[in-house]
């Protein structure tokens, strides 16, 4: 490993002037074109996996590189703004690092680094490599400050990384402090100052330490958001569910609006149905659509709204609420809120009304955990809800979203649900072939006989799963090749 003269070094670093320009970019993955930096290398010294250490001066940063006892250094022309600050602490904190670029007629261009060790005794890294891919990793997601092929070999991957401690929560807020919101930037520095004060209880100084953990392990993304293909949209809608095309047309027309705003929609989409009509599983299908982490809310299990809001920190047993721990369990604050049985939102018990948190939730002005104390943007929120009961729901609840109604399902599209979709998804699941089972035409009547004044496709759905079960027992304790269902047999079975 390269010995520095560190002395020498911040000697020099007195005199240094600003060497570099910085490059406002927002690309997620670097490479040649798009580096992280761009050093000086005149005489082509630097090779792919150079090793040595940022120096740490006032204005200025250069990279010292050492082989075969001959020491260079190089000035960087140009960093992402992105990434300036964690050069800087890189330097100061004398980490020995490793590059991977190529030479380009500009410059030694770098697309990535990877910790080499500390060169200096007593320095001690907050996660080592793993720290710096997660820096690394958040910094590319995040947006400029204000004003691809990545070589992967080697890489750790950094997924598990979480900032807890207090050091590591210090490191990241000197290095990528810039890049998170400004509210939230000046409520971290003074949670952390609360966090290191010796002047308050060991209670405040903990939760003020996992509230920093909680807030600053989400990657605060940008709103923009990726066009969106109207014939994928289609076809993921189309294999969950069967028929109601003007539903799926309106869902459709409703989020190609970011096509054009590269936004999500103003308001969010109420699915309003019969139970069983399939409003869960289009909820879920919209969120594949748009690519977004989400959670779900079941309203009928809320009937506080401090289950929402979370609880003060003046007590001992404080917690974040639901909707703080979903940001914080999808480390995202771009997230689809599923919310379930809207229309039992309104059904408090005493202490208040969960619907009246959902409004705060769903108007984009930002949301406010009472245990975290600090109100979080929510532009990149998209709630979808379903309901079974319209009258129940409150008009400024109704007025967030943009309703769609689903009308129940004919006896012919049961017919259709239960031979093309449910039956065959139980064989598959359970291991049975096809031609193991054979349910007549009068069997199928039978059957929508059955179910005929039932809402929804779930009941069908349950008598597949019974119809199958049965025959499998008859294959494997009867050893019988095939079973056949006739009317009768339906019958007796689903009595």
């Amino acid at each position: 490993m390269p010995v520095f003269d560190f002395n020498q070094e911040k000697k020099e670093a007195v005199k240094a002037e600003k060497t570099y320009k910085l490059v406002y970019s927002n690309e997620r993955v670097a490479d040649e074109k798009h580096p992280i930096m761009l050093l000086a290398d005149s005489e082509k010294t630097l090779l792919h996996h150079s090793s040595g250490m940022f120096t740490a001066p006032t204005k200025g940063t250069a990279f010292l590189y050492e082989k075969d006892d001959v020491k260079t250094s190089h000035d960087i022309l140009e960093v992402d703004a992105r990434f300036e600050n964690l050069i800087k602490w890189l330097g100061e904190n004398h980490i020995m690092v490793r590059l991977s670029g190529a030479n380009t007629d500009n410059g030694y261009a770098v697309y990535k680094l990877q910790e080499m060790g500390v060169a200096v005794r007593g320095t001690k890294l907050s996660g080592e490599n793993g720290f710096l891919q997660f820096m690394i990793g958040r910094l590319f997601q995040s947006d400029a400050p204000s004003d691809t092929i990545v070589d992967m070999d080697d890489m750790e991957d950094a997924d598990d990384m979480k900032l807890t401690s207090i050091q590591s929560i210090t490191d990241y807020l000197m290095c990528a402090g810039s890049t998170l919101p400004d509210n939230i930037r000046l409520w971290a520095k003074r949670n952390l100052a609360v966090a290191k004060s010796t002047e308050v209880t060991p209670e405040e100084r903990r939760h003020a330490q996992r509230a920093l953990s909680i807030m600053l392990n989400i990657q605060w993304k940008n709103t923009e958001f990726q066009p969106i293909d109207p014939v994928e949209a289609r076809r993921i809608l189309d294999e969950e569910l069967y028929g109601l095309d003007n539903v799926k047309q309106r869902i459709i027309e409703t989020i190609i609006q970011i096509n054009r705003t590269h936004t999500l929609p103003a308001y969010g989409i109420l699915l309003i149905g019969p139970a069983g009509t399939g409003k869960s599983q289009i909820a879920y299908a919209i969120a594949k659509i748009l690519k977004m982490s989400w959670t779900t809310l079941e309203m009928s299990s809320i009937n506080d709204p401090e289950q929402l809001t979370g609880s003060s920190r003046i007590y001992a047993n404080a917690k974040p609420g639901l909707i703080m721990e979903a940001f914080a369990n999808a480390e995202s604050s771009n997230l689809l809120f599923i919310i379930n049985e809207l229309d039992k939102a309104s059904s408090g018990k005493g202490n208040g009304n969960p619907a009246d948190v959902l409004l705060t939730l769903l108007d984009n002005l930002g949301f406010t955990d009472n245990y975290v104390e600090c109100n979080i943007p929510t532009t990149g929120v998209y709630p979808i809800a379903t309901a079974n009961d319209r009258s129940a729901i409150s008009a400024p609840l109704m007025s967030r979203f943009a309703v769609i109604e689903l009308p129940d399902y004919t006896l012919d599209e049961k017919r259709v649900i239960f031979t093309k979709f449910a039956m065959p998804k139980v064989l598959s699941r359970i291991g049975l072939r096809s031609d193991e089972i054979v349910i007549t035409e009068e069997a199928l009547d039978a059957i929508m006989d059955i179910f005929r004044n039932t809402s929804g496709i779930r009941d069908i759905e349950q008598a597949a799963e019974h119809i199958a079960a049965n025959a499998l027992y008859q294959i494997e304790a009867e050893k019988k090749t095939r079973v056949t269902f006739d009317a009768d047999m339906i019958r007796k079975l689903l009595a």
